[in-house]
């Protein structure tokens, strides 16, 4: 079995709850732009923002895999930039998490309320190649990337 740890430390864990999602079936450069989103919000103001990302109501930013990337309403005032998507499937698994550090949180007995995402890291995972059959006996390789997720909020105020 291998061992596995977070990629980041902390002094004082008292005040910090921290979760991790394997082998999620959305490529990282995705995951990525959803976790540099809501990273810094309030953990209830992400749900809320990923919930309007699921319902196709607001769109997250597309800063580094944003190559011919259409722009979209209201990306440019409030994050000033304008080319954008609505990475449905990556803010449901992102808003799983949030639900899991939530939980993780309230066994520790901190104010919900006050939580703030300090800390979000995302991981290639596994790559999974199939064969996918072409004209004439060719075949082109088609790959399934994988993400691992992990999270840490503290309690502020």
């Amino acid at each position: 079995m291998p061992t596995w740890k977070y990629s980041f430390k902390f002094r004082d864990e008292s005040k910090i709850a921290k979760a991790m999602i394997w082998d999620v079936p959305v490529h990282p450069k995705v995951m990525r732009e959803v976790a540099e989103a809501i990273k810094g919000m309030k953990l209830n103001q992400a749900e809320k923002f990923l919930e309007r990302v699921i319902a196709q109501k607001e769109a997250v930013p597309f800063r580094h895999a944003h190559g011919k990337q259409a722009h979209r309403r209201g990306l440019a005032d409030r994050w000033g930039w304008p080319a954008g998507r609505y990475p449905v499937k990556a803010a449901k698994y992102m808003l799983k998490l949030l639900k899991n550090v939530e939980n993780n949180a309230e066994v520790k007995n901190l104010d919900l309320d006050n939580l703030k995402i300090i800390a979000v890291a995302v991981h290639k995972g596994i790559t999974l190649k199939r064969w996918m059959p072409r004209a004439y006996g060719r075949a082109s390789p088609k790959y399934r990337v994988h993400s691992h997720v992990e999270i840490a909020v503290m309690e502020v105020g």
